[in-house]
């Protein structure tokens, strides 16, 4: 039931950042490691988000397509190719609103550390119960195809 109740509030607040941004988590989350980070390969940028190239390809394509980000070759190295957040894709970030995944680490950063310490435990127990302690999964709370429109 709780889990359920989780899953539930991530799909509820992905629907809703989805209608006030425009874009999915993972389009979002991919502007904002731009915008943290700085222009990077799709390469770098699929390692930091822990998704496949491809993946990430796929997103930053739907990203193009709606100019919130453009690939530019490198000055430096020519074989390279670096992903800029545009102006547009800019003024979108500081428009939207905190993702879930933002308002959890905050809400969890505030907790006293015995109290973190016991989320953790759980949140470990429950991945081993469910044989999930093994498996490669995304830095970012969402559910569904990564690449989807």
């Amino acid at each position: 039931m709780l889990l359920r109740q989780i899953i539930r509030a991530t799909e509820l607040h992905d629907k809703q950042l989805s209608r006030v941004t425009g874009l999915t988590m993972p389009q979002l989350m991919s502007m904002q490691v731009l915008h943290m980070q700085g222009p990077m390969t799709v390469g770098a940028l699929a390692k930091q988000m822990n998704l496949t190239q491809a993946t990430v390809t796929s997103i930053l394509d739907r990203l193009e397509k709606k100019q919130l980000t453009t690939r530019v070759r490198s000055q430096e190295d020519k074989r390279k190719v670096l992903v800029y957040p545009t102006g547009e894709g800019l003024a979108l970030l500081k428009s939207a609103p905190a993702t879930l995944q933002d308002r959890l680490i905050n809400a969890f950063e505030e907790m006293q550390e015995w109290e973190q310490s016991m989320i953790v435990a759980s949140l470990e127990r429950i991945s081993t119960l469910l044989g999930a302690d093994n498996l490669d999964a995304a830095p970012m709370l969402d559910v569904g195809p990564l690449d989807r429109q």
